[in-house]
């Protein structure tokens, strides 16, 4: 998915003598920048963009050969490993604990409005009532390794948690070079640990949800201090399209087939792990700002930070307690 969202590294430039190694590139349809400290000025973008190409040969839906894209032209011969089977595993979890708003079923309905892999269709409430046959967590399951799927016509999209997921491969990676101190992102989503080179936590920005702002335009609601957590944020107002005066968010509701239309604008996650952060941001999305809270009131392990408009379409905001404590600027 694409998360909405920037994130502050400060000084962060890679030609300058210090212990912290800044690298960038891109990955995924999007960017990726991950800051680091070594004492042996380590440099491991080579293997890091390995890792992002094994994680494109099982999840990207724009290359054919990869295994998801596989499983949705009914290839039965795929067998999964263990980075899809985290993922789906997972997925199945989440969409679970939020009563379906987290499918991975979604595709047919992503794709017929037009914010999938294949051209938008003409829709109308038929379309959409043949559609949701197709959808659902039941329709699908893992067996002995291979994905086994209800109907030929489901389709699986793991856009809304893989990304996180590659976060996470990415800092086990790191870790695994002890590296204690690094922020890793992949499309404004992110996982951090230890300090940045002030010796401070990493300061992560959140935007304010504003139509048609760039990397240079874009205004911050607010900025967090994190350490040793993951974050995430999912919003309506970035991908959409308007079409006959109306505007369509590309945040799907797997129940009615239709774009979401509630106050919720923007919905940021923190949690331990990314791939977790991922999901519950897309999920919240889904249920909107009063579900959402009775979902991450149940979740200690959980922090959220809602953006929401009121009658009057002003700018409102809901956080959870731990939050409060992770705000430097407000």
């Amino acid at each position: 998915m694409i998360a909405f969202f920037f994130f502050i590294v400060l000084a962060c430039n890679q030609q300058e003598k210090s212990e912290y190694i800044f690298i960038e590139g891109f990955t995924q349809g999007t960017s990726y920048h991950i800051t680091y400290k070594t004492n042996k000025k380590r440099n491991f973008k080579k293997e890091i963009e390995s890792i992002f190409t094994n994680i494109d040969s099982n999840f990207s839906l724009y290359v054919p050969s990869s295994v998801i894209s596989r499983i949705n032209k009914n290839d039965t011969s795929v067998i999964v490993d263990d980075f899809f089977k985290t993922v789906f595993n997972r997925a199945i979890e989440i969409a679970q604990i939020t009563r379906a708003a987290f499918d991975i079923t979604v595709a047919p309905l992503v794709n017929a409005w037009g914010f999938g892999f294949t051209e938008k269709l003409k829709v109308d409430s038929l379309l959409i009532d043949s559609l949701l046959q197709f959808v659902g967590i039941e329709k699908v399951k893992l067996v002995e390794n291979k994905i086994i799927k209800e109907n030929e016509r489901v389709m699986l999209d793991l856009n809304a948690i893989a990304q996180g997921y590659s976060v996470d491969v990415v800092s086990d990676f790191l870790e695994k070079k002890r590296i204690h101190n690094y922020l890793v992102e992949v499309g404004g989503e992110v996982k951090t640990k230890g300090k940045n080179r002030n010796g401070e936590n990493w300061r992560i920005g959140i935007d304010k949800p504003i139509e048609n702002t760039n990397e240079f335009t874009r205004e911050l609601q607010t900025v967090l201090q994190l350490s040793n957590k993951s974050l995430a944020t999912s919003g309506s107002y970035r991908r959409f399209y308007e079409e006959n005066g109306v505007k369509f968010s590309h945040t799907i509701d797997p129940k009615t087939g239709y774009p979401v239309k509630h106050s919720l604008l923007s919905v940021t996650v923190i949690a331990n792990d990314c791939m977790t952060a991922d999901a519950y941001a897309t999920a919240f999305m889904v249920l909107g700002l009063d579900e959402s809270i009775k979902i991450v009131d149940k979740n200690n392990e959980m922090e959220a930070y809602f953006i929401f408009s009121d009658e009057e379409e002003e700018f409102k905001t809901y956080f959870t307690r731990g939050i409060s404590k992770l705000i430097i600027v407000n």
